[in-house]
């Protein structure tokens, strides 16, 4: 798994739509705690015909352990294709 944050690339003050196109551009998928939002931008962009490497929506509730153990389940039944316009829930990806 290669992990970069928004710091690391410079977007941390940039818009969620920013930060999607920069992970479009990038093929990257966006996880992220801000659940509305990005939930919203993924419905607008979908609508709009535009495309995104996938978002994966999480609860700072949860562990880093616990974080960490959904996302393997995600990348373990999921590939970059399986991805592509889809958000993925780490609430439904408990043992």
């Amino acid at each position: 798994m290669d992990v970069i944050t928004s710091a690391d690339v410079g977007m941390l003050s940039r818009s969620d739509e920013e930060q999607l196109q920069w992970a479009f551009e990038n093929n990257r998928v966006i996880y992220s705690f801000n659940v509305r939002d990005f939930y919203q931008l993924h419905r607008t962009w979908l609508e709009q015909g535009k495309s995104h490497p996938g978002i994966i929506l999480g609860q700072q509730s949860y562990s880093i352990g616990e974080q960490m153990r959904r996302i393997l389940r995600i990348i373990a039944a999921k590939s970059p294709e399986d991805m592509l316009n889809q958000v993925e829930f780490l609430s439904a990806w408990s043992e």
